[in-house]
């Protein structure tokens, strides 16, 4: 073990949350400054996975902080992260349209249109001084605030129980998911959004962690590839389905949803062949 690691390890949870949260909301601001000056679907997606990150770190550290203030941060985060992803989910319905229609030769205009419509959008929120005061705001909020509690606890028993609770959550949802009939993705969205937060805190928490959390991580990997191969067209049909001109534009709408349907049952079988596995 390095003498950084075993510093790590000795600190105190409350103390050790600036130096564990500061690097990703300069992450955050940075990405945020980049998509500003020059948009790119990819910048904007990574933005969108330095907010996940961030609100899961709020969640770790949600015991310790008033409910009401924890709350609101970790919905900002979500809300700056649904910015960021938004051109992000239209290169993804863009690439399963050409994955049903290969005779296509070109994209209808209006697609094209909406997705730099979310492009602009990613950069008027992201170019706005008052987005990166946001959140060196609330960085300092939760500091202080972690840093005046007269309580002190480990920071790797603190880190340990968050992950665990995390890891049980996960477990829970899929035994929930391995009962639930296939056409119930709620079930199946909630272990997806589980694996990402026990994930993110395994990472965060990585270096303080004990070896048990080991495995867990490596399983994720797995889960999140076949959750979010679901999630994709789940999320495009919704897309289409709730944008009628957009849907209109494939020239072929009930075709074009009844491939999608066919996408996703084939798709939630592989979902569900995995949760059988995990289980059995």
């Amino acid at each position: 073990m390095s003498n950084d690691q075993h510093e790590l390890r000795e600190a105190c949870a409350e103390t050790s949350f600036p130096a564990i949260a500061s690097p990703l909301v300069n992450q955050a601001i940075e990405q945020a400054r980049t998509v500003a000056s020059d948009p790119s679907a990819e910048g904007l997606h990574q933005l969108r996975i330095t907010m996940r990150r961030l609100r899961s770190l709020w969640w770790a550290y949600r015991p310790l902080l008033d409910a009401g203030e924890n709350t609101s941060q970790r919905e900002l985060f979500r809300s700056l992260a649904d910015t960021a992803g938004r051109t992000r989910d239209y290169d993804i319905l863009i690439e399963l349209l050409k994955l049903q229609r290969e005779d296509w030769k070109a994209l209808p205009p209006e697609i094209l249109e909406a997705r730099q419509k979310a492009l602009d959008v990613g950069r008027e929120v992201f170019s706005n001084p008052a987005t990166k005061t946001q959140l060196l705001g609330v960085l300092s909020q939760t500091s202080d605030e972690l840093v005046a509690r007269q309580d002190r606890q480990p920071l790797q028993a603190f880190s340990d129980e968050r992950v665990a609770i995390s890891e049980s959550q996960l477990r829970r949802r899929m035994r929930r998911a391995s009962k639930a009939k296939r056409s119930n993705f709620a079930a199946f969205h909630d272990v997806r959004k589980a694996g990402k937060k026990a994930r993110y805190l395994l990472e965060l928490f990585g270096p303080v962690l004990s070896r048990g959390h080991r495995k867990t991580l490596n399983e994720l990997k797995e889960v999140q590839k076949r959750f979010g191969a679901l999630n994709d067209v789940v999320a495009s049909e919704n897309l289409l389905r709730d944008n009628a001109p957009l849907l209109a534009a494939t020239g072929e709408p009930e075709r074009t949803l009844k491939w999608f349907k066919q996408e996703r049952e084939r798709r939630l079988r592989a979902v569900a062949a995995l949760i059988r596995k995990q289980w059995k």
